[in-house]
């Protein structure tokens, strides 16, 4: 299906030709007995805009059509995703090993909040399987990774961390939000659960915050301790009943109606941005390697660079529009960041407008020094979201702005 093409689930009465925008909290029943049915899931009817809504429904009809998915649910945060998805699976005396490269509130929500309820957090390297294999054990209700980490820059084989998953009867669960589905297929490397954090590429220049949980329906949940019993009754749709009946609902953290509307806009001209940006990123992080002042530069679609078969071998020749580099120290860094004419500094990836910002400072800010050495977080370290731009002018900026610093 030409996914530009997803169909209205009901016909619109005036055949607008983008979705309406629902923006209502409840709707109105014929009967109670229609009422009562609709409360109970015996049918898809809408009751409150809190569990599902029309737009909202057809932004996540739209990616599951692009992705393949058994199901899609729509969340108002990458972390409401990340989150939920976590909830869903976890409970007090499980664990969840995954890397300590991780984006930073990914990091404290598993290693402070989730402690707090019970769940250990198990941190390993995820590039050495023999690592991954000694953490598992008969415990353990997810193997979690970013597929490429922020701001590290590493990626895992996610095709042998899902035969180990496999092995010990574990959901493989990747945060993909690095690169956008219309690259590569997560499914297709052996990931069961996918998380995006829908404000970066598909909002279409940061219009909006949102947060995709994608199941893939390929996990047999019947050797999930938690969720085995459900599984005698909803088989591969376990995780998403249990998700979209208790715990979305639950917390509360569904998209609006505004936001699926715009981010179903965003899908429209998603793959047209993502060529743009991520040739542009690839293109700059070979002139950087090339400029007096920056010590090192990282972005995965160079070669020589450690993961870079993998990241092509996973992701193809543009493994998205983030790239990293270092300079002398902290206080080069910022300098060079307040010399900056054109890029922005701000937080957030994928906008239309090019963003940079020092990550030990900021998105690792409160952490203390040894946790950030853990996290491989250094005080060197440059991030770049590239944008629109020419790589011309980004060039520029970024040489005008060291030559300032000497």
């Amino acid at each position: 299906m030409n996914y530009q093409h997803t169909p209205f689930l009901k016909p619109d009465a005036h055949h607008a030709l983008q979705i309406p925008v629902y923006q209502s909290v409840a709707f109105e029943f014929d009967t109670a007995e229609e009422m009562e049915a609709a409360f109970t899931g015996k049918s898809a009817d809408h009751c409150y805009s809190r569990i599902t809504n029309p737009t909202v429904q057809f932004f996540e009809e739209r990616v599951r059509s692009i992705t393949g998915a058994a199901s899609v649910t729509a969340l108002n945060s990458g972390m409401a995703a990340i989150s939920n998805t976590l909830i869903t699976l976890a409970n007090a005396g499980s664990n969840i090993v995954t890397s300590s490269h991780l984006f930073g509130n990914t990091y404290s929500l598993l290693a402070t909040t989730l402690a707090a309820f019970g769940v250990e957090t198990r941190f390993c390297d995820l590039t050495n399987p023999e690592a991954v294999e000694a953490n598992m054990d008969e415990n353990t209700c997810a193997l979690f990774l970013e597929v490429i980490t922020n701001p590290q820059l590493e990626i895992a084989d996610l095709k042998t961390l899902s035969a180990i998953a496999k092995a010990a009867g574990v959901p493989l669960v990747a945060d993909t939000t690095i690169v956008p589905f219309c690259a590569w297929s997560a499914k297709d490397f052996g990931v069961d659960i996918e998380l995006i954090s829908s404000t970066k590429y598909i909002s279409g220049g940061a219009t909006s915050l949102g947060g995709l949980i994608i199941d893939y329906g390929s996990f047999s949940w019947n050797k999930s301790k938690k969720l085995s019993v459900l599984a005698r009754q909803f088989g591969p749709n376990t995780f998403t009943f249990k998700l979209r009946r208790e715990v979305h609902r639950n917390l509360g953290a569904y998209m609006t109606p505004q936001v699926a509307y715009q981010q179903t806009l965003g899908l429209e001209s998603l793959q047209l941005r993502f060529e743009r940006v991520s040739s542009t990123c690839l293109e700059l992080a070979k002139r950087l390697q090339a400029i007096s002042g920056i010590a090192s530069v990282n972005y995965t679609g160079l070669p020589g660079h450690p993961f870079y078969a993998l990241s092509e071998k996973q992701f193809g020749p543009l493994p998205g529009a983030m790239l990293t580099f270092d300079l002398g120290s902290r206080t080069q860094c910022f300098a060079f960041l307040n010399h900056l004419k054109l890029i922005k500094r701000a937080t957030n990836l994928f906008d239309n407008k090019s963003l940079i910002l020092h990550p030990a400072s900021t998105i690792f800010g409160t952490f203390s020094e040894k946790v950030r050495r853990e996290m491989d977080v250094r005080d060197t370290t440059i991030r770049l979201s590239v944008g629109l731009e020419s790589v011309d002018c980004l060039l520029d900026d970024i040489s005008n702005s060291l030559k300032e610093i000497g």
